[in-house]
């Protein structure tokens, strides 16, 4: 979606003219409404990072960034940080110290406290859960890829049930006014530990997949910090944040969060390999069997909670 250039102490970034299903940066106006909306957006939790939205102009001489000339694109200026201080870089090195973790707690938890509150449509909500579902079915079982089809399907199968059984849970979240205009991409790799805490890049190109229930974005930064080896950490920002975001660990909802989340990071890793000359094309595979390793752990689990819930009720 963007070209990145490191200059010295600045980064600037270009969107590119594309359109997809998702966004669309086709003309020069909403390249621009784009990179005033990511400015606007990360300066929530990277204030001192998104500097400036600038325009590449150009005349006789060439080229230039807040020229005189004729304005041909923008431009996104940031600062630039240290690659090796994000939490990606602290949970793969080995480095990453509980003082962090709760500095990183108490970011998020300020955060969703602050954040505008999103009203969603009930009935529309649980329409669209089972529609990722089916998307996420759809790239997960073709047969091209490989990937473990009954593991897939099983996972499915107690997602469908999750959703059927316990979706008056999943619409009570919106009643209570649960969801917030969140980050939309929380990775460990949009992190910065630095003080005060810095996390980048949230998707601005389309508020309704920032539209989240905090607890769900809480489950996705859990799922990949333990994939990168940091469940220790995961389960301290969980428990951090568990009463203020209403996370009750019986009703089953943070799993179904969560193997929903590994279901479609291992959809993305795989559609890779629909492009024509996909990078690193042995890679794709291998991460979206780790995703769905970790999916089928969550749907297990989930799966005994749903099961003993039924025999409770069996009983009285």
């Amino acid at each position: 979606m963007s070209w990145v250039f490191m200059a010295g102490e600045r980064v600037y970034k270009l969107k590119k003219p594309v359109r997809f299903a998702y966004l669309d940066f086709s003309t020069l106006d909403r390249r621009a409404a784009a990179c005033r909306a990511e400015y606007l957006l990360n300066r929530r939790l990277a204030p001192d990072v998104y500097l400036d939205v600038v325009p590449l102009t150009i005349s006789t001489s060439g080229l230039a960034i807040s020229g005189d000339g004729l304005v041909v694109d923008w431009l996104v200026v940031m600062r630039r940080l240290e690659e090796n201080e994000t939490l990606e870089a602290a949970l793969r090195g080995g480095w990453l110290k509980p003082l962090q973790v709760n500095r990183l707690a108490a970011t998020l938890g300020a955060f969703y406290a602050h954040a505008p509150r999103v009203q969603l449509e009930p009935e529309h909500y649980l329409v669209t859960w089972q529609k990722a579902l089916t998307d996420n079915c759809h790239v997960l079982f073709n047969a091209r890829f490989g990937l473990p089809q009954g593991c897939v399907e099983r996972i499915a199968k107690v997602q469908r049930r999750f959703s059927t059984r316990r979706s008056a849970l999943l619409l009570e979240r919106i009643h209570t006014r649960r969801f917030v205009d969140a980050h939309g991409d929380l990775r460990p790799e949009h992190i910065w530990l630095r003080e005060p805490v810095t996390i980048i890049d949230c998707l601005e190109f389309d508020p309704k997949l920032r539209a989240l229930d905090p607890l769900d974005e809480i489950a996705f930064l859990h799922l990949e910090c333990e994939r990168l080896g940091g469940l220790w950490a995961a389960k301290r920002i969980r428990r951090h944040l568990a009463r203020a975001l209403d996370d009750d660990p019986c009703n089953g909802l943070f799993l179904f969060y969560r193997s929903h989340r590994a279901m479609l990071r291992a959809r993305l890793s795989i559609a890779h390999l629909f492009d024509a000359n996909p990078r690193t094309p042995e890679r794709w595979p291998r991460l979206a069997r780790l995703y769905l390793n970790l999916a089928a752990a969550d749907a297990a689990r989930l799966e005994r909670i749903l099961g003993s819930r039924r025999k409770a009720r069996q009983s009285r």
